[in-house]
């Protein structure tokens, strides 16, 4: 390598991942190479890095649940001006065995990291951290005002009520630079709970909860991914917390209707299941869940999270601030998601005919 390769290596700008290995942190690791960052990815050692191949990465495995060794990994990581750049901490639990595990996760090993890297002196420039809109809760379930950056809290599931726990620690760091997401949901290739959604309406079924109209909204990985880049490359998001969706709301007709349609399926049964017989379920599966220590996507955290009639948000603080403008809508985000799985459904049934054979 010559003088000025070495010298355009070394003025790239640094970003850690932090979980890396998730739905969205492969897409933010493969985002930042592309936009030429010098990439470190921190994963466990379990972590799967089926996709995070590109050999420019940089890997950091942390075990998050030993702070000790937590910081010791951080500190024989950091890059050689002593800290990132900027951090993209995106790790955290969506569903859990048992309910403890959301505080242990999505606050505990945030504080710890933050406090490693504090006692490092490697503050980054800018810190963006992934919450969620559970940390709101719901808002006006009967005029439908869409859901704004200065709602008052009000989680009422414990995957909320720790990441508002985990915000309102950061909110005390004032040594760092923070900016905080709040999206909604998000979906794209290598999804899985929407994902089972699809698969439904593939077999010509498509489930609900309740009977009072819904309005729910989206958000495709790749403009949330664009968004945090954005958002980590301006001075005005700092200290700053935002709502992050395609602005706009569906009903659950108007997703099934674009999936169907993606899938090529002439028709597909809704089937509306009473709010009580939902509840049922969740619970059944919850108490399976604690018994084999296996998480389950339904549960009593995933049944409030269905009966809240009201997700429509208002995203006018993001496009001020750093010019948010999604350019995927559902139905194209769908249409991506749904060729995705019918490649990845084709390769499956190819694979198994290579083993018969």
């Amino acid at each position: 390598m010559d003088n000025n390769s070495k010298n355009t290596a070394a003025d790239k700008p640094t970003l850690l991942v932090v979980g890396a290995g998730g739905f969205i942190g492969g897409f933010i690791v493969e985002e930042g190479l592309r936009r030429g960052y010098e990439v470190y990815a921190a994963v466990r050692e379990s972590t799967s890095r089926r996709y995070l191949t590109d050999n420019r990465i940089h890997f950091v495995v942390l075990d998050y649940d030993d702070a000790d060794a937590l910081e010791t990994a951080l500190g024989e990581a950091l890059p050689k001006a002593r800290r990132w750049n900027s951090i993209i901490y995106n790790l955290g639990a969506t569903k859990c065995a048992r309910f403890a595990d959301f505080n242990r996760i999505n606050y505990g090993y945030l504080r710890d990291f933050t406090e490693a890297i504090y006692r490092l002196g490697a503050v980054p420039g800018h810190f963006l951290f992934m919450s969620s809109l559970s940390a709101l809760g719901p808002v006006d379930e009967k005029n439908y005002t869409p859901i704004d950056s200065k709602a008052i809290p009000n989680p009422n599931t414990r995957y909320g009520l720790s990441k508002i726990k985990a915000e309102t620690f950061l909110s005390t760091q004032n040594w760092l630079p923070w900016t905080i997401f709040r999206p909604t949901g998000v979906y794209g290739p290598r999804e899985q709970d929407y994902l089972m959604m699809v698969k439904c309406i593939d077999r010509h079924f498509d489930f609900g909860v309740g009977y009072r109209r819904q309005m729910l909204t989206f958000i495709y990985v790749d403009d949330l991914v664009a968004a945090m880049f954005d958002a980590i490359a301006s001075p005005d998001t700092i200290h700053k917390r935002y709502i992050i969706s395609e602005p706009a709301a569906y009903t659950q007709s108007q997703f099934r209707t674009m999936v169907s349609k993606a899938l090529g399926r002439s028709w597909v049964v809704p089937v509306k299941l009473p709010l009580w017989m939902a509840y049922v379920a969740s619970v059944v599966a919850e108490k399976v869940a604690a018994l084999t220590l296996k998480p389950s996507t339904l549960n009593r955290d995933k049944f409030k999270i269905m009966r809240q009639r009201n997700w429509n948000c208002s995203v006018a603080d993001a496009q001020a601030d750093f010019g948010f403008s999604p350019k995927v809508n559902l139905e194209e985000g769908v249409r991506r998601t749904v060729e995705a799985y019918i490649a990845a459904k084709k390769a499956a049934a190819e694979a198994k005919k290579t083993v018969k054979a």
